[in-house]
């Protein structure tokens, strides 16, 4: 189940193969064992009623977390961005010759940080947060050699901020491995089966079946799709633009 949330598109497609057969197991099945009496038919209304309301909140909590998590990505992602540009600035208190290194080691780690962000495939993460690590213990060097340079509250300064732009990239892959837990998917997907079972058990005529068949899987598939793009930072269209490394990248370079 935590693949198919990371492939959005798979995940579309296997939710609408087995939401239609629940609609048919309804219709063929369930209407065969136990046909619905007309006297049976208020009540019946009830359990539909109430069995797609708890789907329909279930899903609107799903999304909602899915939302706040997003947000919470692009909040890390500018805060990164600050506290690279902040420790840049900084660079200048130090000696010129370890200032120019550590700006010069700050602009390559922005520039992976943001190739990191809109890299999606597995293998070349895995090199990137390998260069990513070399790049942070040089980093942190530079600012250990600032420390012991100037024991005062400029280096100091200097290396408060340091730490501050390498635990921001802590922070921001902390927020991309949190997604919605597996168990709230497995009752989300749990209700809607029998959702789709039940609406396929109440169908009168052949005309609305078919309706049934194709309506409230795809609307029901398409929701939780949406819930896992959003949730999915590395798959997926919906995903979080680097716009503010972009920017300070570029202002770096400059």
């Amino acid at each position: 189940m935590a693949a198919l949330v990371d492939h959005p598109a798979i995940l579309f497609v296997v939710l609408l193969a087995v939401f239609i057969v629940s609609i048919a197991l309804g219709v063929f099945v369930l209407r065969r064992i136990a046909p619905l009496r007309d006297d049976e038919r208020d009540d019946f209304n009830v359990v539909q009623g109430a069995t797609l309301t708890l789907l329909a909140l279930l899903i609107g909590f799903s999304m909602s977390m899915a939302v706040s998590r997003y947000d919470q990505r692009k909040t890390l992602e500018e805060a990164e961005a600050n506290a690279i540009g902040t420790e840049y600035v900084r660079a200048d208190l130090a000696d010129p010759h370890i200032g120019a290194m550590m700006r010069a080691a700050l602009i390559r780690y922005a520039r992976l940080r943001l190739t990191e962000f809109q890299t999606r495939d597995r293998d070349a993460r895995s090199r990137l947060d390998a260069e990513t690590a070399a790049v942070q213990s040089e980093l942190w060097q530079l600012a250990a050699q600032v420390a012991k340079a100037q024991p005062t509250p400029i280096g100091s300064l200097v290396v408060a901020g340091m730490n501050d732009a390498l635990n921001s990239q802590d922070y921001s892959e902390a927020a991309r491995i949190n997604h919605i837990p597996l168990g709230v998917w497995v009752l989300m997907i749990l209700i809607a089966l029998l959702g789709c079972a039940v609406q396929g058990y109440g169908a009168k005529g052949k005309r609305r079946t078919v309706l049934l068949m194709t309506i409230l899987p795809v609307t029901i598939s398409l929701s939780l799709t949406l819930i896992a793009d959003i949730d999915s930072p590395r798959g997926g269209i919906i995903r979080i633009q680097p716009q503010n490394l972009t920017r300070l990248l570029h202002a770096l370079e400059k």
